[in-house]
C-alpha cells in the first residue's frame, strides 16, 4: 500500500461531497382530491417538476404511507400542497381540507409544507393533454399528475 492512498480517499470524498453539495434536497407538489393525488418530484437541481404515478386514496393512514414511500426515495425535504381557492381568492371548504391534509403531513414527515395557490392548474392540466393525441380516459389519470406538476413548477418559479 503507498502512502498516496489515503490522500487519494480523501480527494474522493471531497468529490463525492461537492458532487452532492450542488444538487438540492427535492421537492414533492401533491394535487390533492378526494379520490386521487397527483403527484410530482423536482429534479435534483430543483429546476424542473416531473410527473410521478398518481395515487388512488383509500383512507388516509393509506394515503400517508404510500406518500411516506414517495418521501424516503426521492430524499424529498420540502412538500408543497395545492390549496384550492375559489376565483375571488377567498377559501372555502376544500382549503380547510387542504389545510388539515397539510398539518397532517407536517406531523407524519416534520418537514416543511408549503400551500400554493392551485387555482386554474387543472383546467391547464386538461388543455395541456388535450393538445396530445391521449384518449379521453387516459387524459383523465393524468390530469392529477399534470396538476402537480403544474403546482410545483410554479411553486419553484416563484421562489426564484
Amino acid at each position: 500500500m503507498s502512502a498516496q492512498e489515503p490522500n487519494q480517499n480523501k480527494d474522493n470524498n471531497k468529490i463525492k461531497d461537492s458532487v452532492s453539495s450542488v444538487s438540492s434536497p427535492r421537492l414533492l407538489g401533491l394535487d390533492v382530491g378526494s379520490r386521487r393525488i397527483g403527484i410530482a418530484v423536482s429534479d435534483p437541481l430543483g429546476i424542473t417538476a416531473q410527473g410521478l404515478e398518481t395515487l388512488e386514496r383509500r383512507n388516509k393512514r393509506w394515503d400517508l404511507q404510500a406518500l411516506e414511500q414517495v418521501v424516503r426515495k426521492y430524499e424529498i425535504s420540502e412538500i408543497v400542497v395545492g390549496l384550492p381557492l375559489r376565483m375571488s381568492g377567498a377559501e372555502g371548504t376544500q382549503s380547510e381540507k387542504m389545510q388539515a391534509f397539510a398539518s397532517d403531513l407536517r406531523k407524519r414527515f416534520s418537514l416543511p409544507v408549503h400551500l400554493w395557490d392551485e387555482r386554474l392548474t387543472s383546467a391547464e392540466a386538461n388543455r395541456l393533454l388535450r393538445e396530445t393525441e391521449m384518449s379521453i380516459g387516459k387524459r383523465a389519470k393524468a390530469v392529477d399528475r399534470m396538476a402537480a406538476v403544474l403546482i410545483l413548477q410554479s411553486f419553484m418559479d416563484g421562489r426564484r
